[in-house]
């Protein structure tokens, strides 16, 4: 039987939270790095790259923003469809 995400993840943050000191750092040890790339700040060169070629497009007028909200309007307005 296998139990959905949620619940395995309910059962691994009620672990966590009972860890002692020494199974804590052992644990942090284990998923550091993957820990520090989901939270990293910093963007990859390319991704630099990227971002300055979109802002050249906007600035020169080939290419139009949206709002945030203009946005989840047209997300919802294609989810709405696809049912």
């Amino acid at each position: 039987m296998s139990i959905n995400i949620n619940t395995q993840r309910e059962e691994l943050l009620h672990y966590i939270k009972n860890l002692d000191d020494k199974k804590i750092k052992a644990f942090y040890t284990l998923l550091e790095k993957d820990i520090k790339e989901e939270t990293s700040d910093e963007y990859t060169d390319e991704l630099k790259l990227e971002l300055d070629k979109r802002y050249e497009t906007y600035k020169s007028g080939k290419t139009k923003m949206v709002t945030p909200t203009q946005s989840r309007n047209r997300i919802k307005k294609i989810l709405k469809e696809k049912l």
